[in-house]
């Protein structure tokens, strides 16, 4: 790394004074020996110098993920480890920087390799058995030990598979929806969570028509909040289109924000759970928000003790979108559900993030509960199924037939990178 003073190579004109540093390869990030000019970040500066750049022969700009495409087909890191430092780059949340940054680190390359190994060991074994056991080169128990190392194989990546696709909604986002009966403050907490005036209130009922989307940041968990129109029979058209896609929505919800008016519940728990449950799909995880509550006169303890009741009413919390009060609380459940839901990026096996694994996965598992049929009748069919696994292992990591999925891959990087 150098101070430099930086020139037009055609006019010797100076553009600017900064670093240029030379990595040699393959010790770079794509393995090629690379040039860096850390130049001021202004317009103009980084203009002239680009312009400059350009007149040169052989030099043009990168195209968006060339860097990383080029450390990829040199091998410096896998399919899995490129998706990370993609996700790292579009992180937004703390806990979406610590995922993207273990994925691009390598964890998930090496769980999956580490899963083709056995498997490749487990076809050497078989095949082995299948051309030389007649010569009683290869004893009997070697079928015992791939029959217990896919076993093994098939219990891990089944756990692997049903993790609530974690890694998924921490990437993506939670898909939260706000529901609930017309005028009971959904569009309010709406503004009060994203502490801007995104959603028309009104004290008319039935205001909100269309559903209107905010992306918050909830304890470093990234969510996708949506308002939606009140849950009614309509008889006004557009209304009804209305609650037609609040219903969509909330089936496909991933956390579910039901709001009710706190001076017209029943106190009584089973009868405000079956209000809660009259809205919210089945098993759909859940808070119930209990708005108005600077409304309510007397006493207000049988409300409360419902609220901590637990089952058949969910996390509850009374609130007031007017003063505020209540919030905190409302954050507090909020984050346990973000939690319980995407789980700590930090803590046990790397998650699935992009749904591309799972369904290479999804594959390889099938083709791993077929080895098993195929095992008693025909070797050579189940020594086939354990080569299919393996080839859907090896495309996650683009260690087989990745072609047809790099482009998508890197397109998503800025320029660049």
């Amino acid at each position: 790394m150098a101070l430099r003073r930086i020139r037009d190579p055609a006019t010797a004109e100076p553009l600017d004074r900064g670093l240029v540093v030379w990595f040699p390869g393959p010790h770079s990030f794509t393995g090629e020996d690379c040039a860096e000019l850390h130049v001021h970040g202004g317009p103009a500066v980084v203009s002239g110098v680009l312009r400059a750049l350009g007149r040169l022969p052989g030099l043009r700009p990168a195209e968006p993920g060339e860097f990383t495409r080029r450390a990829f087909h040199r091998g410096k890191l896998d399919l899995t480890a490129a998706e990370g430092l993609g996700d790292l780059i579009h992180a937004e949340t703390e806990a979406q920087r610590r995922q993207a940054l273990r994925q691009m680190e390598g964890e998930l390359g090496r769980l999956y390799q580490r899963w083709s190994e056995t498997l490749t060991q487990a076809l050497a074994h078989l095949e082995a058995y299948i051309d030389f056991s007649e010569d009683d080169n290869v004893e009997e128990e070697v079928l015992s030990q791939v029959d217990a190392a896919v076993r093994a194989l098939e219990q891990e990546l089944g756990a692997h598979l049903q993790d609530g696709r974690r890694g998924e909604l921490l990437r993506g986002g939670v898909h939260a929806v706000i529901a609930g009966p017309p005028n009971v403050g959904k569009s309010s907490l709406l503004n009060l969570l994203c502490q801007r005036p995104a959603a028309i209130v009104s004290p008319v009922a039935g205001t909100t028509r269309d559903v209107v989307e905010v992306s918050l940041n909830v304890t470093g968990y990234p969510v996708v909040l949506s308002d939606t129109a009140g849950l009614r029979d309509a008889t006004d058209p557009v209304e009804r289109e209305g609650v037609s896609r609040a219903r969509d929505r909330l089936q496909r919800a991933d956390l579910v924000l039901a709001v009710l008016d706190a001076t017209a519940v029943p106190t009584e728990p089973a009868a405000l759970g079956a209000a809660v449950g009259s809205l919210v799909p089945p098993a759909a995880p859940c808070i119930l928000v209990l708005n108005k509550a600077d409304l309510l006169r007397g006493d207000v303890g049988a409300l409360r003790a419902a609220c901590t009741q637990g089952p058949p009413v969910p996390p509850a919390t009374l609130l007031s979108c007017k003063t505020g009060d209540g919030i905190e609380r409302l954050l507090e459940l909020l984050g346990q559900q973000l939690a319980q839901l995407c789980g700590d990026p930090l803590a046990g096996s790397p998650s699935l993030t992009q749904r591309r694994h799972s369904q290479h996965l999804g594959d390889c598992a099938a083709a791993l509960a077929r080895y098993g049929r195929h095992r008693a009748r025909d070797l050579g069919l189940a020594a086939e199924q354990l080569r299919l696994a393996r080839r859907h292992l090896g495309r996650i990591t683009g260690h087989v037939g990745a072609e047809d999925v790099l482009d998508i891959i890197f397109r998503d990087f800025c320029v660049g990178k």
